[in-house]
């Protein structure tokens, strides 16, 4: 926002108005709001400031209203019209340049704009409603330097200023500078942590410097431990398990002592159900790295899924939760370890802890609800069946309204 007080004598009063044209922006998605400060003059004030024409105060005063009223209603040229004569009489009033630019904005007439918002620059260096919006004309036009550079400008004077600094990051963007606009959508994120436009971006700005980070690390080594760990993470993430177990399976044999690299294929074994490979990879793992609790809970993790020994199981896992108190999955685990060795008082402590600290998984619920009940915690037990039961419906619900969504969408195509 622009303060003009003691400037020009002038009040300010902010409108927020949606640019029609931020729908064409390819970043910023829906409605982008930007601060167009169409001022209220005190025209005598500022005539006096000008001239002592009272002539020209009285016509300044005319334009303004009929520039008002015009804009009420729609007439953004008739608005610009009067805007033009005003400043034929006034030429040093800078809001009217502001004001100006902002209809030549949404009129889309962005030469037009950049060059009206330039001049009310020149007069009123710390404008910076107007460098905000010199920026946008700027960045439509394709001159992507000179709108960060306002953009900047306008940041500095406003550094909470929300809308202008989303255009930046998306101008950034435009320029191949992602560091820097992930540095301003961190910014937003913590100030605006309900928008889901500032994640999406941040989330494909950091898809964009892993691109770089990925493609240097492959240029410098593509037969190295990172790079074929790295691309078995990326199949893993894609579900693609048959790949990702070829680039883990190249990872150890370059690497068998470096820690991370029998867990990564331990674990793509895991996630395959294929229980005695991915033991054997853990048990590797820890004697590279003995601190991986995760790779030492998972071994218990296989015990209990092969329904073997569940004192082995809760030893494994017992294990893993001397180094990591606060692994949630552990917890869950020690506590089935225990259910099977009918100690129901032990397993609800960790299946209370394990349930606070993730809720919405509802098969520790029910869990909880087995423990209750074998305690004689009636009320309790349903009460956490009640739980599981709505989340397994919510979940199902969702499966389902996705899948409707995806049938939809293919009965679209030609």
């Amino acid at each position: 926002m622009c303060s003009f007080t003691g400037r020009c004598k002038i009040a300010p009063i902010v409108q927020l108005q949606i640019l029609p044209m931020a729908r064409k922006f390819p970043f910023c998605v829906r409605a982008i709001f930007f601060s167009f400060l169409v001022a209220s003059i005190y025209f005598p004030s500022v005539v006096k400031a000008q001239s002592e024409d009272p002539a020209a105060d009285a016509r300044v005063q005319k334009l303004y209203a009929e520039a008002k009223a015009a804009e009420a209603r729609g007439d953004l040229a008739g608005a610009a019209a009067n805007y033009e004569s005003l400043l034929q009489i006034a030429p040093r009033l800078a809001p009217a340049y502001n004001n100006l630019g902002s209809l030549y904005l949404r009129q889309r007439e962005y030469k037009k704009a950049a060059t009206v918002l330039e001049k009310g620059l020149k007069i009123d260096p710390k404008m910076s409603s107007a460098s905000a919006l010199l920026g946008m004309a700027l960045y439509e036009l394709g001159d992507y330097a000179g709108a960060s550079r306002n953009l900047e400008s306008a940041l500095r004077a406003n550094p909470k200023d929300n809308h202008a600094e989303l255009f930046l990051a998306n101008d950034l963007i435009k320029l191949g500078d992602f560091r820097g606009a992930a540095d301003h959508l961190r910014q937003l994120s913590e100030r605006q942590p309900e928008n889901q436009e500032v994640w999406y971006l941040l989330g494909k700005v950091h898809m964009k410097l892993s691109e770089e980070a990925l493609l240097k690390l492959d240029a410098l080594d593509p037969d190295s431990v990172w790079s074929h760990e790295i691309s078995g993470e990326v199949m893993e993430s894609m579900k693609n398990y048959d790949g990702a177990l070829l680039e883990y399976k190249k990872a150890v044999e370059v690497a068998p002592q470096q820690a991370g690299t029998h867990y990564h294929l331990g674990n793509a074994y895991w996630s395959l159900n294929m229980w005695d490979a991915a033991t054997e990879q853990f048990r590797a793992e820890l004697a590279n790295d003995p601190s991986n609790c995760t790779a030492q809970w998972k071994i218990g993790n296989i015990i209990l899924e092969q329904h073997g020994d569940s004192k082995e199981a809760l030893k494994e896992v017992q294990k893993a939760l001397d180094v990591c108190p606060d692994l949630t999955a552990a917890r869950v685990d020690r506590a089935r370890a225990l259910l099977k060795l009918d100690r129901h008082a032990e397993a609800v402590k960790d299946l209370e802890v394990a349930v606070k600290a993730d809720p919405a998984e509802s098969s520790t619920h029910f869990l909880l609800a087995q423990a209750y009940r074998a305690l004689g915690r009636t009320q309790e037990a349903q009460a956490e069946m009640k739980v599981f039961s709505k989340l397994e419906e919510s979940a199902r619900a969702k499966t389902a309204e996705r899948a409707k969504e995806v049938l939809q969408e293919k009965n679209k195509e030609p």
